[in-house]
């Protein structure tokens, strides 16, 4: 199964296509630091401005990379919270209508169990691949957590 998975919650454009939730084709992103930076920090409605410009040109370059068109993917998961508002509705409109157009599934993702899910990612041809039970720590942006996974339920 070949998911395109679209993330825009806070300042970077990503789509990426990964089959079977372990093989990454593709991973494109479109930062946004160096025109935050004047700033002192992320100014959510220039963030949301940039990824209304970047969501096609990076989906399409992601397709691109992965040698794929929209009837190869299966379905598309989307950043659907926490983040900056504007900036996930971005995100979320643009694969809703993916879906809608071509009738495959959403699948609406949490961004920090997306952040822990990425380990499965990196583990997945170890030779001792992530099981739970296991702690993680999350730092990303304003918000970290310590979690106890108990079982695989991404």
């Amino acid at each position: 199964m070949k998911i395109l998975a679209i993330e825009s919650s806070c300042d970077e454009t990503a789509a990426s296509v990964v089959e079977d939730g372990k093989i990454i084709h593709s991973n494109i992103v479109a930062s946004q630091i160096e025109e935050h930076k004047k700033f002192g920090g992320v100014v959510p409605e220039l963030a949301s401005r940039r990824h209304s410009e970047n969501i096609l040109d990076v989906v399409r370059c992601s397709l691109d990379e992965a040698g794929c068109t929209l009837e190869d993917i299966d379905a598309f998961a989307v950043t659907y919270a926490p983040g900056l508002i504007g900036a996930l509705l971005v995100g979320v409109s643009f694969a809703k209508g993916l879906a809608m157009a071509t009738g495959k599934p959403l699948i609406p993702t949490h961004h920090i169990a997306g952040h822990i899910a990425a380990n499965y990612l990196g583990s997945a041809d170890s030779d001792m691949p992530l099981k739970p039970p296991y702690l993680c720590l999350v730092a990303s942006g304003g918000h970290s957590h310590h979690c106890f996974i108990r079982t695989a339920s991404f």
